[in-house]
């Protein structure tokens, strides 16, 4: 017997592939993925709404170009793999599934030196239906697709036109003012996305990925970096934030990782908030980025519950190359990713910290707010500390404030270096115990070597003003100095023991006692409620 080839019927299979989920954003930024890896580094789109109501775009780059025969090949479905599998391209389809989503008909014209002629393929899906096969339009270039290709590639490069654009509004209006406002409003949707999903490529200050600029309707597109880091904390450690994977042949890859917790919507401007941050419960969760390009914006993958407002500040910067897209099972819409279970449970224990301490700094300002006439008195402590010098703790032999190591004698011996926080110009009533705000690790309590100058450091210990131990407890026993005090001795004692029986080694060891004891701290308080203004206020009448 005899195998069999079955292709599939042309008319069905072509109208078919225009269900595949893109939206206009998704189908635009799959076209820029090839002139990116094309090597363009200008790439402009153009959106036309004729007098007749025909809606052509256009996309131009200034990239390596093609002669016909490649132009032959980008125009198969499922064409060939690219010599350089970095390149954001990936299943071969991205132009024509793309472009087929928005339109009935699409061109690719492009040359690769400016004495070549211009090779230019046409796609109608109307043609193929009529046919039932297969069959691309071999057409001339026009006038008016000459002057395109000038004005928006250059010399060289390529050029992808759009026509019968039958699904680029979300639905139908009338020829005149209110179908011009929708394609405005598009355009600008478009720009939008483009700033989010390539804001490393646009930003000229990354270095991560090489420089593009990109232009709609010829306004160039300025980055957006969702993750704000000029106000916003980048709390996982440097050493958990790179990740083993194991990919389904038993081979294994590097993913890189960054937890960045925002600023409250309550401590920025409006203007900042709307532009700069733009927070919601939408926008809060995984990022994920393939080869510098961001494929997924928001939500959890499973790893957490639905998005919830406690937890809107926070964002998972997450890195991957080509060589881990069969692990993360991505789609061919490049927009979605699918985590391996194990995975899943992996992240789930990495992560809980800053999801927790991400909720905290959210609640903070109601509890900012309730507890802003309330003061906790650690003066005690610190008077009882500074007369006791007989207690054991390291000895201090000098400080790195700028890489927040020290070197110090413990327990172990000298010259034991260690990763700790350095505070320098620190009250000198505040020196050895001090409640702050600065923790990101959701422990409630840190080590740290503290000086009231920028010389002579000793150890000290800093609590974390956000954690439920001590606005539950702390501040109801406010009025009580002796039970302050002793709370403040015990932590002081805690991380003093730490840092005097420490080492390289032992560093993490005692980071995961801390983060366990405070962790049971916060199950233990679940159902205490946050002290009330009145029981505050008696406390401070007593």
């Amino acid at each position: 017997m005899k195998n069999l080839v079955n292709p599939p019927d042309a008319a069905r299979a072509i109208f078919g592939f225009r269900d595949t989920g893109y939206s206009v954003k998704m189908a635009a930024a799959d076209i820029i993925d090839n002139s990116i890896a094309a090597g363009a580094t200008e790439i402009n789109i153009s959106i036309d709404l004729l007098a007749d109501g025909r809606k052509i775009v256009c996309f131009g780059d200034n990239g390596e170009g093609m002669n016909a025969d490649g132009v032959w090949k980008a125009m198969r479905y499922g064409s060939p793999e690219r010599v350089n599998r970095q390149s954001l391209g990936k299943f071969g389809l991205g132009l024509k599934t793309a472009s087929s989503s928005v339109c009935k008909r699409f061109s690719l014209i492009s040359r690769q030196v400016p004495d070549q002629p211009l090779a230019k393929l046409t796609w109608d899906l109307d043609h193929v239906a009529n046919q039932n096969d297969w069959e691309m339009l071999r057409e001339p270039v026009t006038a008016d697709e000459q002057d395109s290709f000038e004005a928006l590639c250059g010399d060289t490069g390529t050029l992808v036109v759009w026509e019968k654009c039958d699904r680029i509004l979300s639905k139908d209006y009338e020829q005149g003012s209110k179908e011009k406002a929708a394609i405005k409003r598009m355009s600008e949707s478009l720009a939008k996305h483009i700033s989010l999903v390539f804001h490393r490529f646009l930003d000229k200050d990354d270095a991560r990925e090489r420089n593009i600029e990109i232009r709609v309707d010829g306004e160039p597109v300025g980055p957006w970096n969702p993750f704000y880091p000029s106000r916003s904390d980048q709390v996982l450690a440097e050493r958990m934030q790179h990740i083993v994977v194991e990919m389904p042949d038993g081979n294994e890859d590097v993913a890189t990782i960054k937890a960045w917790i925002l600023p409250h919507r309550n401590d920025m401007t409006k203007e900042e908030e709307a532009t700069c941050a733009r927070i919601s419960n939408r926008a809060q969760g995984f990022y994920v980025y393939r080869e510098g390009r961001l494929i997924q914006d928001g939500g959890w993958l499973d790893v957490f519950g639905p998005p919830e407002p406690h937890t809107s500040l926070l964002r998972i910067e997450f890195d991957f190359g080509h060589t881990l897209d069969e692990a993360f099972r991505i789609d061919v819409k490049k927009s979605r990713i699918l985590f391996h279970p194990d995975l899943e449970e992996g992240l789930r224990k990495l992560l809980q910290p800053v999801y927790r301490e991400a909720g905290q700094r959210y609640r903070r300002t109601n509890r900012d707010g309730a507890n802003a006439k309330q003061t906790v008195d650690h003066s005690s402590a610190n008077k009882s500390i500074a007369g006791t010098g007989n207690t054991a703790k390291p000895q201090v032999a000098s400080v790195d404030p700028i890489t927040q190591t020290a070197e110090i004698s413990n327990n172990h011996g000298p010259k034991i270096r260690i990763k700790t926080p350095i505070q320098n110009d620190v009250s000198p009533d505040a020196l050895h115990v001090e409640a702050v705000t600065t923790i990101t690790s959701g422990h409630l309590w840190e080590p740290s070597l503290r000086s009231p100058g920028a010389t002579d450091h000793i150890p000290g210990v800093r609590l974390n003003k956000h954690h439920d131990f001590y606005q539950k407890i702390y501040q109801r026993a406010a009025a009580n100095g002796y039970a302050v005090e002793g709370m403040d001795l015990l932590l002081w004692a805690f991380a003093m023991a730490e840092q005097n029986n420490t080492n390289p080694e032992l560093e993490p060891i005692f980071e995961d006692i801390r983060e366990e004891i405070s962790s049971n701290l916060r199950k233990l308080l679940r159902n205490v409620p946050d002290p009330e203004a009145a029981e505050l206020a008696e406390n401070e009448e007593d």
